[in-house]
């Protein structure tokens, strides 16, 4: 005897699925930058060094003096000549008032008064030393500064971004199926 049997045939489903990558665009536009430097400012003050060469001093060792110094130099040599006469008149009259005492001093007074002062040789030296004052007062320099900060100007631009979503689409390419027979 035969027994019936049961064929299936099935056909299972099939899917497509298809998609699309998302896009992403981002641009940045270029920042505007202004920038300017003001110029510094400088200020010069400046009081020059100064040299005083004195040399009176020197030229006067070497008798060549200015017409007043001359004059100045004559009157103080003459009140010393009527100092130094006034000096000796008043010795020598001390000596004659004490005639009594003894000596000769009216012998005394004539040679010393007839005889010219004794020359002093040495040494000297034209112009003496240190007869040329030096006088020297440095410069001074004073820079002053003014600086200006520098001015900068940025304008940002904002990035633009584009943004297209990907997409994905599932299908059903092929549909399922279960189809039976029965096979005598």
């Amino acid at each position: 005897m035969r027994i019936p049997q049961l064929r299936m045939e099935a056909t299972y489903a099939k899917l497509a699925i298809s998609s699309e990558p998302a896009r992403l665009e981002i641009t940045q536009p270029p920042a505007e930058l202004t920038m300017e430097q003001p110029p510094a400012e400088m200020h010069i003050t400046s009081v020059p060094a100064r040299l005083t060469i004195d040399q009176t001093e020197a030229w006067a060792a070497v008798n060549n003096k200015h017409v007043f110094r001359l004059i100045e130099d004559a009157a103080d040599d003459g009140r010393q000549a009527v100092l130094d006469f006034i000096e000796r008149a008043a010795v020598q009259g001390d000596e004659l008032m004490r005639i009594e005492q003894g000596g000769d001093p009216l012998v005394e007074q004539a040679e010393a008064n007839s005889e010219d002062p004794p020359l002093e040789l040495g040494i000297v030296l034209v112009p003496p030393p240190f007869s040329v004052k030096v006088d020297y007062e440095p410069g001074r320099l004073a820079i002053d500064w003014n600086t200006h900060a520098p001015r900068i100007d940025v304008k940002t631009h904002a990035p633009i971004i584009r943004y297209q979503q990907g997409t994905v689409k599932i299908a059903l390419a092929q549909r399922p199926s279960l189809h039976i027979d029965v096979v005598i």
